[in-house]
């Protein structure tokens, strides 16, 4: 997030509007499993200009991580050209590797080694001398938070400072260039800002060019210019606010009526005729028209709907809908909804539940309730103890005292048991690559108990579902990131589970994905499916219907949304976020433990 101190300051008039990197026509292309030539990109063009931010945006599959591997001299293109710093990569790779810094998805820090000893790898395959390690090294500790961390091992920070190290890693050099691919993958709304700010700080006092990719289309809006892929192929480029402009008069916001949740009411309007995109906003769900009778027919159901100013989320999906174009999903009526579980059983009873490593309190006296047909979210920062708490409430992790009931089975007795009535997503694609699309779904099939008939039915069931009809061939380890999800999702719900375990389900997924994921996720429960999430991505946190926010273990807040949204301080004229209240949640505990 760019910090609130004005405008960048000019750029002397040499190095002002100087190209940085530039490309012509450029195309790449790679074979599958099966030989086939696909193409990465297509005839791309742009230019990017100095001590100026641009994002790369666009879905899975778009060609953003070959653009960036291209300008790092990591692959050499089919056609066109692509220069930096004025050099050309394709045969200067050498001479541009010197003078760039360049940030992959999993950037390769060596656990096992401290952050100081990471540190001196990088500044020794630089060359850098020990004099230059004295000055550059405190400025980095200190731009990046970790000072008081040049001893701990690597393996032992939060997935925030590990995106921190690595940027040091990467800055050692000083680069004129800086690449980064999906920097903030992973890391929570408190990282992702101090992350920002960073980026911003070498910009604003160092003159240094980023190229960034994100999958988040807030962050998009921060950056100075934007490039959208899609395809391979540049569907537009501009400032965030000219690609807002493009879904000018066609944004409207809805308040959702009292019968229906509000992500029920996100659900109908998703499928609605004219709609290119719906997604919750506060209690509300905000859409986008592909003219003005969607909201027309809206009002005229006995909606309040009241207009408001584009965003660049809403131009994007504006002309992501123009380029794929319209959907055929039948209409459906907007004040119809499905008939829903009661949500009075209590299907996961957690009390005082704590656990301990050693010395160390993972989880300190937790407890909650979810109720049968609940989306319930545990959302905390990194390290804040909820992947420890699911581990557990999975039957993955015993706990050292406290109780866990799940499906009615008491998990310190029961653990395989209660197994068979859950599902389980992991944060990291955990099914087996070298297996097709096909073999996992077997393989799970069979590991769930299910056989002869009934297994061919809910393999059949899985494929048609998730739309894998045709990847079936496909390993799964070189499915897009989309596709990874889709066959995660199939193979935990082969058995039928009666409670799904999602852990940051979504992380690095692109826009489009998340939004089929979570349409999927809420007709699960509206069937009666109790969804446990964690998340990291605050405007998936509008959807659960209930939530706790964990920090060092410890329960720090619990209620809906709208509970939750309460405790930030709100704008005049503005509903606060999800995130602003998680913020400042998070930063009253920190500053009160100080």
């Amino acid at each position: 997030m760019r910090k609130e101190t004005g405008p960048l300051p000019e750029m002397d008039e040499h190095a002002a509007g100087h190209e940085v990197l530039s490309c012509e026509g450029l195309s790449m292309e790679f074979t599958d499993e099966r030989k086939r030539n696909i193409s990465a990109l297509d005839g791309v063009s742009l230019s990017i200009n100095r001590g100026v931010v641009t994002g790369l945006i666009g879905p899975d599959g778009a060609g953003k991580t070959t653009l960036i591997r291209l300008a790092a001299g990591l692959f050499t293109p089919k056609t066109g050209s692509i220069h930096v710093l004025g050099m050309d990569v394709a045969s200067r790779p050498q001479a541009v590797q010197s003078r760039i810094g360049y940030m992959p998805q999993r950037f390769g820090l060596y656990e096992d080694l401290t952050v100081l000893e990471n540190m001196n790898l990088y500044a020794d395959l630089h060359g850098l001398s020990a004099e230059t390690r004295t000055v550059r090294y405190p400025q980095l500790m200190q731009m990046t938070g970790l000072s008081r961390f040049t001893g701990r091992l690597a393996g032992r920070l939060s997935g925030g400072m590990k995106q921190k190290l690595g940027l040091a890693c990467t800055l050692v050099s000083t680069p004129d260039l800086l690449l980064l691919d999906e920097p903030t993958v992973g890391v929570d709304p408190l990282s992702r800002r101090e992350l920002w700010e960073i980026v911003y700080s070498l910009v604003r006092d160092q003159g240094i060019t980023v190229l960034l990719s994100t999958s988040y289309l807030d962050e998009a809006e921060r950056c100075d210019m934007t490039v959208l892929l899609f395809q391979g192929k540049v569907l537009a480029s501009g400032s965030p606010s000219q690609i807002s402009s493009i879904a000018d008069g066609r944004s409207f916001r809805i308040e959702t009526p009292h019968h229906l949740k509000p992500r029920q009411l996100q659900a109908r309007m998703a499928v609605a005729e004219g709609i290119v995109d719906a997604v919750l906003e506060g209690s509300s769900v905000r859409i986008v028209t592909s003219g003005g009778k969607a909201s027309e027919h809206a009002a005229s159901e006995g909606l309040t709907v009241r207009p408001v100013a584009p965003r660049f989320e809403d131009g994007f999906m504006t002309l992501l809908s123009r380029t794929a174009g319209e959907r055929t999903d039948a209409p459906q009526p907007l004040l119809n909804p499905a008939a829903t579980p009661a949500e009075t059983e209590v299907v996961v009873e957690v009390s005082n539940l704590f656990k301990r490593f050693g010395s160390f309190t993972a989880v300190e006296n937790v407890t909650f309730q979810v109720h049968r047909g609940e989306i319930f979210g545990l959302l905390g920062p990194n390290g804040a103890g909820k992947s420890t708490t699911f581990r557990m409430l999975c039957g993955l992790l015993p706990a050292t005292s406290g109780s866990l009931s799940v499906a009615g089975m008491d998990l310190r007795r029961a653990r395989a048991s209660a197994r068979q009535r859950i599902g389980y997503v992991a944060q990291k694609f955990s099914l087996y690559g070298p297996l097709t699309v096909m073999e996992n779904l077997e393989f799970f099939a069979g590991a769930y108990g299910l056989r002869n008939l009934r297994k061919k039915q809910r393999i059949d069931w899985a494929l048609v579902q998730f739309g894998l009809q045709k990847r079936v061939n496909s390993p799964a380890g070189e499915l897009p990131g989309g596709y990874k999800q889709r066959l995660a999702m199939a193979c935990a719900l082969m058995h039928e589970p009666d409670i799904l375990f999602l852990d940051e389900p979504t992380s690095g997924v692109d826009p489009l994905a998340r939004r089929e994921f979570w349409s999927r996720i809420n007709t699960l429960a509206d069937e009666g499916v109790t969804i446990i999430v964690t998340t990291h991505f605050m405007e998936e946190a509008e959807y659960c219907d209930h939530m706790v926010i964990m920090v060092d273990g410890r329960i720090l807040a619990s209620g809906t949304p709208l509970s939750i949204r309460s405790q930030a301080s709100p704008q005049e004229g503005k509903e606060p976020t999800i995130e602003e209240s998680f913020i400042h949640i998070v930063e009253n505990f920190r500053e009160s433990a100080l």
